[in-house]
């Protein structure tokens, strides 16, 4: 099976404008879309509801609130998108009903979701995704805000606190529980804009893989990190309408190509991306020579050798 990944992937506010104005087709490049549909599957972090309904979550500290229009879910299906990640720290922006309306949405496309739900169970509950008789079981949760959690009979995401109790019991079960030939775990953790993974989210990366996962892929910090056996620390962002940070460089991205096969995964390429305002298309010249630079240097850092092959970046793990 060869899976596609993408990291955070913001169709609300000025993207939201752009989704009503010029439509779903306008936010990627035909490049873009043609290297998604070289996947099998294609996973990504949605990281806003879809809905016209619901009111602003109420938190007084809390600066950014996304939500896009219904057609946003014509955007995830002209890319192929097979499951979205919904734990995140938007989910709940505007509220169970527009959290409701999101899965109503996807439901409607075909599209599957993870880490959310109507209910705890619903939300911590993985799904199973088969393609050419490969069965892949996918696992999602956000260590943030524990205020977004699904309770007993409310909607929300399934949360874990991993700075004070570490992975739960529910997600090891989970992952332990899984009939499937693979089981990937994306999990959103850690603070935004930082360039390594922080340390209780390599504690946790470490405790999914003794737990049994396959792979495991994060995002959360809007920039991607390196790579660490078949942990993907961070995925970077997809698409959105974010100031750039200079030296960061969140307009930056890569698109994952992960071949996994049953004893495990076998070879990672990656795509260098860059992200203009609203807009996604490959990056060229001395974007793509910075993106593929950084990315040596961050897998270098934590023991993984890079190489390039035809301008994409790949590991080898077989």
């Amino acid at each position: 099976m060869k899976l596609a990944l993408a990291g955070d992937t913001m169709l609300g506010r000025n993207v939201a404008d752009a989704l009503r104005t010029r439509g779903p087709a306008s936010l990627f490049s035909s490049d873009v879309v043609a290297l998604a549909h070289e996947a099998d599957v294609f996973l990504l972090n949605l990281e806003c509801c879809i809905s016209e309904r619901g009111s602003r979550w109420s938190d007084p500290y809390k600066p950014f609130f996304f939500r896009a229009p219904p057609n946003a879910v014509e955007a995830l299906a002209l890319l192929g998108v097979d499951c979205v990640t919904l734990a995140n720290n938007h989910a709940l922006d505007f509220g169970p009903d527009a959290l409701l309306d999101t899965f109503e949405h996807l439901r409607m496309e075909g599209i599957r979701w993870v880490g959310a739900g109507e209910d705890i169970e619903a939300a911590r509950a993985p799904v199973v995704l088969e393609t050419n008789g490969f069965r892949l079981t996918v696992a999602g949760f956000s260590d943030h805000p524990a205020g977004y959690q699904a309770r007993a009979k409310d909607p929300g995401i399934a949360f874990a606190d991993l700075r004070g109790q570490g992975l739960p019991d529910w997600l090891r079960a989970s992952i332990d529980e899984a009939e499937a030939d693979a089981v990937f775990v994306t999990a959103h953790w850690g603070p935004n804009m930082t360039s390594i993974p922080v340390r209780h989210v390599r504690a946790a990366a470490r405790g999914l893989r003794e737990a049994g996962a396959t792979l495991v892929a994060g995002h959360s910090a809007h920039v991607f990190h390196g790579v660490e056996g078949p942990v993907l620390y961070d995925l970077g962002d997809f698409v959105d309408d974010y100031t750039v940070h200079a030296r960061l460089r969140n307009d930056l991205g890569l698109l994952f190509l992960v071949e996994l096969a049953t004893g495990g995964p076998l070879r990672l390429e990656a795509v260098p991306l860059k992200l203009d305002y609203c807009y996604t298309r490959l990056a060229e010249r001395d974007d793509a020579a910075w993106i593929r630079r950084r990315f040596r240097e961050a897998c270098a850092e934590l023991g993984t050798e890079a190489g390039e092959e035809d301008g994409r970046l790949v590991v080898d793990w077989s």
